[in-house]
């Protein structure tokens, strides 16, 4: 298979972003001295100036961060809650049979600064001032706005749900700015010297919590400054598999990262052969997705409200149980769950003292609620929309509860030390990536930007409304399509390099010399840089 980008290759540090600004601005911060850390979090303030399509600061946040100094892999669980007046009750009440999907109601606490917080005055080096002044500098001077931007912003100006709140900040002419032209976003720059100032009070406690809750009061929100005093992220333990000589950690639930282990746990013992791609291994995959999704409908939620523990859904025996339903000839057309009776950013960073993050942040549906908190260009992310309605949902709404979250940041660790730091953005998609890019490069011996270029596919709906299939790029071979359409696949062709196939990023550390490396995701303003 041909690759399009050289792998990056660097020895003091590394970072990878879907934005090249964002990239730069990570660099930099360890060249003055900060560590992977600091440089993922400053990395991550910049995406949410120059990137507002995938986040923003009024999203959730999780990290997975190896410490060297400790010898330690650390999850951070920065995701918020309902507010405590969200009952299922309240929802019935005022004539909702479904969860909302934009506007106020599903936007829950946000997450991003608190967790920024706790990352830097546990692991960074640097202070919140400063590693945020990129995204500061960014935000007050100005940025070029280049294509993807545009079409993106253009988009969403089309959409009935885009509030009067988000078009005065990134239309303020009353229309998308033209490639080429500098946006400058000067409201959310004040947010961001108040945050660099007084750290997470000025958000949750401060001027800025104040706005949010008038804002909240006046679109017929739930929101009351209680409810973003009390939030607070938490370090989490990863849940973790062996897959062929590696251990693989991702996120426990709210998350579904236990999916993507599921996933990869049941390919494990299956016959992917030796050589991508091939329809009988894409199958097999297809499959273990269908299988680990099932389960996560019926049992993942916030770890609070699960009634099974995470771990029994990894269990060896429970894996073989339900890998024996894979059908290597025909693909299942309806899944239950296993019996247990008796649009987001990703981005990573690694530097040559051995620290390394896998960071993924999100507003969730692209720019989320479609809302900016007025006068500080906050966009509210809708996590909520995720929340079913259905009393007997694992997910079924409840005051101060996490709703189950797509955002799955991974590592790889081999002789107990960091190899792979992998993730991407992509929604229900994230499991299935996760679960082609270590099959890339565990079974199949691709370097990491070959395994981020591999056509990718997804099975799913593309939207809520569409008829499920199984959604490919179209690089793959005619003869591949044609048999696994043979098979019973209903095959969607979605273009070459499609942004509904994810933005993915990667490092690869080699073990025996210390050299980072680095991929990018060409379906992005994706960069990897290093020095």
């Amino acid at each position: 298979m041909s690759q399009g980008r050289s792998v990056t290759l660097a020895r003091s540090g590394l970072v990878s972003s879907p934005h090249y600004l964002s990239a730069m601005a990570g660099v930099r911060i360890m060249d003055a001295g900060g560590n992977a850390i600091d440089a993922a979090i400053a990395a991550n303030a910049v995406l949410n100036v120059v990137q507002p399509h995938g986040c923003g600061t009024g999203g959730d946040l999780f990290m997975l961060i190896y410490d060297a100094k400790s010898d330690g892999l650390y999850g951070l669980n920065a995701s918020g809650r309902s507010p405590a007046a969200a009952t299922l009750d309240w929802f019935k009440a005022n004539g909702h049979t479904t969860m909302p999907q934009r506007g106020i109601l599903p936007v829950t606490v946000p997450g991003v600064v608190d967790g920024w917080q706790m990352a830097i005055d546990r692991f960074g080096k640097l202070s919140m001032d400063k590693v945020l002044k990129p995204a500061i500098r960014y935000a007050e001077k100005g940025f070029g706005v280049g294509p993807n931007l545009h079409a993106a912003i253009e988009n969403i100006l089309q959409q009935s749900w885009c509030h009067d709140s988000w078009r005065e900040v990134y239309a303020p002419n009353g229309e998308a700015p033209a490639e080429g032209s500098i946006l400058k976003l000067p409201e959310l720059a004040r947010s961001l010297i108040q945050i660099g100032d007084k750290g997470r009070d000025a958000f949750y406690r401060g001027k800025i919590a104040r706005a949010l809750v008038e804002f909240s009061e006046k679109e017929g929100g739930l929101f009351t400054l209680e409810d973003l005093a009390a939030h607070q992220g938490e370090w989490v333990d990863p849940l973790s598999i062996t897959y062929h000589g590696y251990t693989i950690y991702e996120m426990p639930p709210n998350t579904h990262g236990l999916s993507a282990l599921q996933m990869l746990k049941l390919v494990e013992g299956l016959n992917l052969g030796e050589k991508f791609p091939t329809s009988e291994a894409i199958h097999l995959m297809v499959e273990a997705k269908k299988l680990a999704f099932a389960d996560r409908a019926a049992y993942i939620t916030d770890p609070a409200f699960m009634k099974v523990a995470p771990e029994r859904l990894l269990d060896e025996d429970y894996i073989a149980t339900r890998r024996a339903l894979i059908d290597p000839r025909k693909p299942m057309l309806s899944i239950a769950p296993g019996s247990l009776e008796g649009d987001t950013i990703y981005l990573c960073a690694a530097d040559g003292k051995g620290n390394a993050v896998s960071l993924i942040q999100s507003n969730y549906m692209g720019v989320g609620s479609g809302l900016v908190v007025p006068g500080w260009g906050i966009e509210l992310q809708n996590r909520g929309a995720y929340f079913s309605l259905d009393p007997e949902h694992a997910n079924c709404i409840a005051p101060c509860k996490r709703t189950m979250h797509t955002l799955i940041p991974s590592m790889a660790f081999r002789n107990s030390k960091p190899e792979i730091i992998f993730g991407t953005m992509g929604g229900d998609g994230q499991p299935q990536i996760h679960l082609q890019a270590y099959t890339d490069l565990i079974n199949f011996g691709m370097n990491i930007q070959e395994a981020i270029e591999a056509p990718r596919w997804i099975h799913g709906r593309g939207m809520p409304d569409q008829p499920e299939g199984l959604q490919v790029e179209t690089r793959f071979p005619p003869r591949l399509l044609g048999a696994l359409s043979r098979m019973g696949h209903p095959i969607q062709r979605v273009g070459a390099w499609n942004s509904a196939m994810g933005y993915a990023q990667g490092i690869v550390i080699n073990q025996e010399n210390g050299l980072l490396m680095g991929g990018a995701d060409p379906r992005a303003d994706s960069a990897a840089a290093g020095f």
